[in-house]
């Protein structure tokens, strides 16, 4: 009886095998997480590249302010298109304000001494210098007078001047003669106006007080910082409250300085970046002779057909793709430019990394 359960239990556990060997059998096997791609050409050499907006010169834009100091504020989005001189972000300016106006009263100040000094001589000025030169006629006309009398007291009776009062009234006609000389001179240099040389320095002074204040009016308008061309906001790497500089703003995780904005143009292309090994370098067919696939990483054997743009003829270090540009590397790799036409339904964006495959044009 024993055996006969026993035997019953295991032809139980053969059919409960076969079952689940079928329904296994029935269902779809699952896919790899990543897809492991081929290559499509015979000694095709491989290069790692990275997708980027499609420029027929040059790579994205890449954009910096002229300024620093912390960001007030962010005036567009990622992924949005905006036109050439719109606004992307502002620096505090507050500080650069007061010198443009502390340079705008400088400027006033110096402008109103020139407008003086050109209006010279001042009327008031010129009646006094005038009545100044009337004073001293009389006071001379006063002392000769006294001269006289004193001349025709001696003729009469010698006796009654002395020789040092005579000399004293002579002394007086002399000293009112060169007052009168004195308030002439001074009168002729008032309604002469200011002299020549003055005018030329006040004029220097407020010519380089006027180019100052424009020089740092047009820094003001730095703080506001535009597009540069119509395009695609791919990238915003800052926040209101960071701090900017002309070196771009610090990448938290590239421990680096990075764009503060990174913009594209849209079209209906994009480019790839390829970075070919220098050690695959030699095995390079000649330009007219390349053709090359991408792989979209994650796509199962899913290829597109690139379009040789141009080779940028200079062995790199390899740290375009890490973006760490303190990394030290021996490692060095040629780029090498392609451009594809965006397919259909396909998602694609600038900074994914694809794989390349270089082959030879049969």
């Amino acid at each position: 009886m024993r055996n006969k359960i026993l035997f019953g239990l295991a032809i139980v556990g053969i059919l409960i095998g076969l079952v689940s060997a079928y329904i296994y059998s029935r269902q779809t096997p699952p896919q790899p997480p990543l897809a492991t791609n081929y290559n499509p050409y015979v000694k095709g050499i491989f290069a790692n590249g990275i997708i980027e907006s499609y420029a027929a010169n040059g790579e994205n834009i890449n954009i910096y302010p002229q300024v620093s100091g912390r960001v007030a504020g962010i005036f567009v989005q990622e992924g949005q298109t905006v036109a050439k001189g719109t606004p992307l972000f502002a620096i505090d300016d507050s500080v650069q304000k007061e010198v443009v106006a502390q340079n705008k009263a400088q400027a006033q100040a110096a402008l109103a001494l020139l407008q003086e000094l050109k209006a010279e001589p001042r009327k008031e000025t010129l009646t006094i210098a005038k009545k100044q030169v009337e004073y001293a006629r009389a006071s001379l006309k006063y002392q000769q007078a006294q001269l006289e009398i004193t001349k025709k007291e001696m003729a009469i009776n010698p006796q009654t001047v002395s020789k040092l009062a005579l000399e004293n009234v002579q002394n007086s006609v002399l000293i009112a003669e060169n007052n009168l000389k004195v308030a002439q001179a001074q009168y002729a240099l008032t309604k002469a106006g200011a002299w020549s040389y003055d005018i030329r320095n006040q004029q220097a002074v407020y010519h380089a007080a006027r180019k100052t204040y424009a020089s740092n009016s047009a820094l003001l308008q730095e703080y506001v910082v535009r597009a540069p061309v119509t395009g695609d906001i791919l990238r915003i790497s800052t926040a209101i409250g960071s701090y900017a500089s002309p070196q771009g703003v610090y990448g938290t995780y590239t421990q680096g300085m990075d764009p503060v904005v990174v913009m594209g143009k849209k079209t209906a292309y994009m480019q790839v970046r390829a970075y070919l090994d220098e050690i695959l370098v030699p095995r390079l067919p000649t330009p007219a002779d390349i053709t090359a696939k991408m792989f979209i990483r994650g796509l199962n054997n899913v290829s597109i057909p690139l379009q040789f743009v141009r080779i940028q003829p200079y062995v790199v270090p390899k740290i375009e793709l890490s973006n760490q540009r303190t990394e030290k590397v021996d490692v060095r790799v040629l780029p090498i430019l392609f451009k594809f036409k965006i397919p259909e339904h396909m998602n694609l964006f600038p900074g994914e990394l694809v794989d390349v495959y270089i082959g030879k044009k049969s």
